[in-house]
């Protein structure tokens, strides 16, 4: 270009000196002064190697985005349809998106070997979201295999069906709701055990050949996207290279807690079922009232503080008031609106799936979808008139708010500022929408109930802390379990094994039955058969809190100092000045690095486990004295 630019210089000057008369050489050499400035500007522009690289990221996220939309529809006609055509179509549709992520993925490589010494920062960061693409790094054969193994999979797990206890001849019973509904209400020691038997036995042990050749494969991609294994690779968001200590020491802070409750509960259950509790002061996992052991909310009622106080749980009153799925949602659309967030958009109410269909099978574990197009958002669940339905709906449409708050972002920035956050909205938001006040607020608890009073008190507490606290621990191993497996540390024949000695050391938790190396129960769960990592949620669970505590002294319903406006007690309903707050931090999507964001929401730039300390603190209290008093010695040996 340099060559080019002086030859149009010296070709100008020619025809000056040939053909202008002496009186117009000013205005001539003016004229070439522009037309020289002109030329030197696109030599610049085309030797720019950043203005390139910008025009390039600009083309690669419009072509990502359109492939994304097509890719996302198969999938969600797979999930929504589940039949041998859709799943072909669902297929071929993510290995063309996959095709398009590598070609873009090597355009970026080669053309663009320089990035990391780009000077515009921002520029940089779209590189760096840039350069792991996933499993699309695979070559194309051993992608489809992947994709493959993976939809077998979810297969497995969503159509899989067990025999009723009692009844052989009925064996029709679905994970959603049928499975859930027994594990949770059920208090017959021996249909929990028949059931919880029959659903690892069918579904899991089908899971474990296929995926222990889906690790290695995965494992491959990581290794392609220069990281050491898939566990590595899915911590990259987080950007820290202490992150897995990070962990480490919140749970060890928050262990206290839930050794708490695991004795209270435990004390509590062998008054019920006195023969499965022995010495070791393990809770056998079918009786913690969900097939996963998960978390101890379906044994709410096992465990309650005070059982003569006012019950918190609205399911009744749903249904009396004539509570439908979508109103049910309507009323979630509400709360968001009024803190001055986005109401769901038209595409949101025609598209969504919210009830289970009677004449498919579909994938029923409630998701949030960003098609990818800026204005289409769905949301899948197979919605019951219940109150652990109505308090998920606000945490799905948390997600969605948060697509809508970043949709204008670059498609590189198009996601959460690290894995946690998505999870932790509308968590933040349940909050506030499960507290006795705000229920009474919306008319769903009677006027005359007794919200603020102590024993009420606790026994909100230890509803909320069976659900958020008591699942830390299953949160945090799940994929410390699956970095083990992705390192290698843990070979194939200790798959099973090692679960159970996890599940034992963080969670206080035994098998109810004989389990040996020809199970896999980690297969029975969703986010092990769909690939989905875990932390993500273990670390939204302490995020949440701390968005909740900074939100709360925002919308002035919160005083550390005032003991009448405990944390546990704030709704922000309605709170303009906390919506304002909240939708600053998501429309930054994945722009700018999470202590940023996170410092922009709280004042903080760590997950710090002090909010949800805070927030139980009463509860702690009241079962330090309870245990002391049953003679229960928290933990176990």
């Amino acid at each position: 270009m340099k060559q080019l630019t002086l030859c149009l210089i010296l070709i100008l000057c020619y025809s000056v000196t040939r053909s202008v008369a002496l009186p117009q050489l000013h205005r001539y050499f003016n004229n070439l002064k522009n037309t020289i400035t002109f030329f030197f500007s696109i030599a610049v522009f085309v030797n720019d190697e950043e203005e390139n690289a910008r025009a390039f990221m600009e083309e690669k996220d419009r072509r990502l985005a359109e492939k994304c939309y097509e890719n996302t529809v198969a999938n969600w006609n797979y999930n929504t349809d589940i039949n041998d055509i859709n799943q072909e179509l669902q297929l071929n549709a993510s290995l063309e998106y996959s095709k398009l992520e590598k070609i873009s993925w090597q355009n970026l490589n080669s053309k663009f070997k320089s990035w990391p010494s780009f000077t515009d920062p921002d520029l940089k960061r779209k590189f760096k979201k840039s350069k792991d693409i996933g499993s699309s790094v695979l070559p194309e054969a051993v992608l489809a295999q992947y994709n493959k193994l993976e939809s077998d999979m979810s297969k497995t797990h969503s159509t899989t069906k067990v025999c009723a206890y009692q009844n052989s001849t009925n064996c029709n019973l679905s994970l959603d709701p049928d499975i859930r509904k027994i594990m949770k209400e059920s208090r017959n020691e021996k249909e929990l055990r028949h059931i919880w038997a029959e659903w690892h036995n069918k579904c899991g042990n089908l899971i474990r050949k296929p995926y222990e050749q889906f690790v290695k494969l995965s494992n491959q991609a990581a290794v392609l996207n220069n990281f050491s294994d898939t566990g590595d690779y899915w911590l990259r968001d987080y950007e820290s290279d202490t992150i897995k200590e990070d962990f480490e020491k919140i749970y060890e802070t928050l262990a206290p807690l839930y050794k708490q409750i695991h004795a209270y509960a435990r004390a509590k259950l062998r008054d019920v079922y006195a023969d499965q509790f022995s010495s070791d002061g393990l809770i056998p996992a079918h009786l913690f009232g969900s097939l996963f052991a998960s978390s101890m909310e379906g044994i709410y009622s096992l465990l309650i503080p005070f059982p003569d106080r006012a019950s918190i749980d609205v399911t009744k009153e749903l249904k009396a008031q004539g509570y439908t799925p979508l109103k049910m949602f309507q009323k979630a659309d509400e709360f968001f609106t009024s803190l001055g967030l986005f109401p769901m958009p038209q595409e949101f109410w025609k598209e969504s799936l919210i009830v289970k269909p009677k004449d498919r099978e579909v994938v029923c574990h409630p998701t949030a979808w960003d098609f990818c197009n800026g204005k289409d958002f769905r949301i899948k669940q197979c919605t019951e008139v219940k109150m652990k339905d109505f308090i998920t709906i606000h945490h799905e449409m948390g997600h969605i708010q948060y697509f809508l708050q970043y949709k204008d972002k670059p498609f590189t920035y198009r996601d959460g500022a690290n894995p946690g956050f998505h999870e932790a909205v509308g968590d933040t938001l349940a909050l506030s929408v499960q507290t006795p006040k705000h229920l009474k607020e919306v008319g769903l608890l009677d006027e005359a109930t007794p919200i603020d009073d102590y024993e009420t008190s606790i026994n909100f507490l230890m509803a909320i802390a069976l659900k958020k606290v008591a699942s830390l621990p299953f949160a945090f191993m799940i994929d410390k379990y699956r970095w083990a497996i992705f390192d290698g540390s843990v070979d194939t024949s200790r798959y099973n094994s090692h679960w159970w000695e996890l599940r034992k050391k963080y969670q206080g938790v035994k098998p109810p039955i004989q389990r040996s190396e020809e199970n896999f129960d980690p297969g029975t769960i969703y986010h092990v058969v769909f690939h989905v990592d875990y932390s993500r949620y273990f670390a939204s669970t302490i995020i949440q809190f701390q968005f909740h505590r900074s939100l709360c002294k925002e919308a002035g319903q919160y005083d550390p100092k005032d003991p009448l406006k405990p944390l546990h007690n704030c709704s922000i309903y309605r709170s303009k000045a906390a919506g304002t707050k909240l939708a600053a931090g998501l429309a930054m999507g994945a722009s700018k690095p999470w202590p940023e964001v996170m410092k922009s929401m709280t004042g903080q730039e760590i997950m710090d486990a002090s909010a949800i300390r805070e927030y139980f603190k009463p509860l702690e209290d009241w079962l330090t004295i309870k245990n002391a008093a049953l003679g229960e010695v928290p933990g176990w040996p």
